[in-house]
């Protein structure tokens, strides 16, 4: 018997309904609780979802989205980025991710770019396991600069772990912890006297690994509903209507919206690996200061493969008349910094939210006029 299968129009004609199905009864919530609601998409591909799709322009009036801290480049302390660069000054190889590679820090070369461009040897890599091969293969002293979520860490600890990376290889961590930070973003609103978060969309790549049950603070200690989505603009506006949904019905709890991919626990062969060879530490995110238990940096078993320096004071600092700390904590939108668009864009990122395709203000820059 042959396969029946829908075909493209058919598939997009079910998700259009779907969208305004789920629209409406964005809506509905949105009359029946009447006040105003702050919902924050933490993750830097949910506000790229957001923005390209021009969601808030379909939200009612009292339904404002914010983003998050969920681009790890972003957060990323200029002092890490000092050592990595003062690394590569010295002859040492030094390998990053693209995204990383114009991030600033705050001496001069102020950048990796920039330390290239002075002769350095930097090379961009796509994945840690390509800076292992390299590095194996020339055997010269090297360095990786490891930048990341949960999503990244399991890259990095399996190899770790197998044995697999060379001793000539050193890796600087910049590796954080999600739910650490959200909670610090939920508290800072707080202790501020700011307009409180009143639901969460939790990133659902990060979750993919953690599992939904990392985020269960936040409906028990705050009383805020968390639904972890998926990235198209349909798992979006599911994750919104069903905030609402839980707001309304003043029955705070976890969702998964994401269920093609995330599970309660997570993945924990992922986890296992992370919690084998890297240890939790308190850690400093650029223009946040430093967050408890928010880092990881390698157990004592691989301290072989740290680099010297890392007990110095790191900055992080914005930049003068940088507002990305401000918007990652979701109290300003990237068209409040005095340096959006007019000094700071994506060709030339001064702060390190106009470095990343995920950082906020290099979406908003770069979608234009969706944004709004």
């Amino acid at each position: 018997m042959r396969e029946v299968t829908k075909t493209a129009r058919e598939i997009f004609r079910e998700k259009e309904d779907l969208a305004k199905h789920v629209i409406s009864l964005i809506k509905r919530h949105a009359r029946e609780i009447g006040e105003t609601i702050k919902i924050m998409n933490f993750c830097g591909t949910h506000e790229w979802t957001t923005v390209h799709y021009g969601i808030r322009s379909i939200l009612p009036p009292n339904v404002e989205m914010v983003a998050g801290p969920g681009c790890p480049v972003c957060i990323t302390p200029a002092g890490d980025v000092d050592l990595a660069v003062e690394a590569a000054m010295e002859g040492i190889i030094l390998y990053t991710y693209g995204d990383a590679f114009r991030l600033r820090g705050s001496k001069n070369p102020f950048s990796l770019q920039e330390a290239k461009a002075a002769g350095a040897d930097v090379r961009v890599v796509y994945s840690f396991l390509d800076a292992v091969r390299d590095a194996e293969a020339h055997g010269r002293e090297s360095l990786f600069f490891g930048i990341g979520f949960e999503t990244t860490a399991p890259s990095y600890a399996i190899l770790f772990e197998s044995g697999k990376v060379p001793r000539n290889l050193k890796f600087l961590s910049a590796c954080r912890l999600t739910p650490p930070s959200m909670k610090y973003v939920v508290d800072f609103h707080e202790e501020k006297g700011l307009f409180p978060i009143k639901g969460v969309i939790a990133p659902g790549h990060v979750s993919t690994v953690i599992g939904a049950s990392e985020w269960g603070f936040l409906p028990k200690e705050y009383g805020i509903p968390v639904v972890v989505a998926g990235f198209e603009p349909v798992d979006v506006l599911l994750a919104v209507e069903r905030i609402l949904r839980m707001i309304s019905e003043e029955k705070p709890g976890i969702e998964v919206e994401y269920r093609r991919l995330v599970t309660w626990e997570g993945n924990v062969r992922a986890k296992r690996a992370i919690e084998k060879v890297f240890k939790v530490s308190g850690a400093r995110w650029r223009g946040l200061g430093e967050i408890p238990k928010s880092g990881l940096v390698l157990r004592e078993e691989f301290s072989e493969y740290e680099i010297a320096g890392r007990g110095s004071e790191l900055v992080e600092k914005m930049p003068p008349g940088c507002r990305c700390a401000d918007v990652i904590v979701g109290v300003a939108k990237p068209s409040d910094c005095p340096l959006f668009i007019s000094k700071c864009s994506p060709t030339n990122p001064i702060g390190p939210c106009m470095v990343s395709s995920e950082g906020t203000c290099s979406i908003w820059a770069r979608e234009g006029e969706r944004r709004k």
